[in-house]
């Protein structure tokens, strides 16, 4: 299964909220929404009131119900919530009205019910009927992916999907590099592409780059995930710098 983690442990704030409207606030919100302690963002999600039933995105804007967190390690292991990491995917539950290109109306390319993966710190979190939701910009949702494996992800706007290339086992001298001193690949053959960016006119413009490319990107860009066949890297185009043949 596809598995995306976010550094550091899930804060949970017990103290008693705050009012503001019909929304309620967590003390760290009330705050800011966000602080730092010792090195670590603890993000504070908004909790909604139980007197409003439906929430309806406007514009270019997703409601997604976040994944349950793993309680348990791959081994079995029951996890307390404090080391339980946070999930990067979700389902859709309501879209908003799309966006405006002069007189044309662009609708939200992604349905309701699909099951996405976003960017990492996207969007505003939110406790809705005792469940988590993030909303979050459109162009935040990295692909959709219907079944367990990365590498069926299908990517959005000008994204584009990566097998990362194995590290070398060996330098050029021959001497065998252990796992923590193997250096990490910007190398990799493009596996699925994006639809293209929306252009001032409202149209999509394909992408220059194709399935099956070997392409050479910047380090640090994108984000990683770990398939059953190995790792994968899903970044925009504009992170690609040469196309390796």
């Amino acid at each position: 299964m596809a598995s995306v983690q976010l550094p550091g442990p899930r804060v949970a704030v017990a103290a008693k909220p705050a009012a503001v409207g019909g929304f309620l606030l967590t003390p760290s919100l009330a705050v800011s929404r966000w602080r730092r302690s010792r090195g670590l963002v603890v993000r504070a999600a908004t909790v909604v009131s139980p007197k409003y039933t439906s929430i309806k995105p406007l514009g270019d804007r997703v409601l997604v119900k976040i994944k349950t967190s793993e309680a348990k390690s791959e081994g079995g292991i029951l996890l307390p919530v404090s080391v339980q990491t946070r999930p990067q995917g979700g389902e859709v539950v309501a879209v908003g009205g799309g966006r405006r290109f002069g007189s044309n109306s662009i609708e939200i390319s992604v349905p309701i019910g699909a099951q996405v993966v976003y960017s990492k710190y996207a969007g505003t979190e939110l406790k809705f009927n005792d469940t988590d939701h993030l909303i979050l910009k459109e162009d935040d949702i990295i692909g959709i992916l219907d079944g367990d494996d990365v590498k069926d992800l299908k990517p959005l706007n000008d994204r584009i999907l990566i097998k990362v290339a194995e590290a070398e086992e060996q330098t050029a001298g021959g001497l065998l590099l252990t796992q923590a001193t193997k250096e990490k690949p910007s190398v990799g053959t493009v596996v699925a592409v994006g639809p293209g960016p929306l252009g001032e006119d409202g149209n999509r413009n394909p992408l220059s780059i194709t399935a099956g490319s070997n392409v050479m990107y910047t380090k640090y860009a994108g984000s990683e995930f770990k398939g059953e066949d190995g790792e994968y890297m899903v970044l925009r185009t504009s992170d690609v710098m040469a196309v390796l043949s």
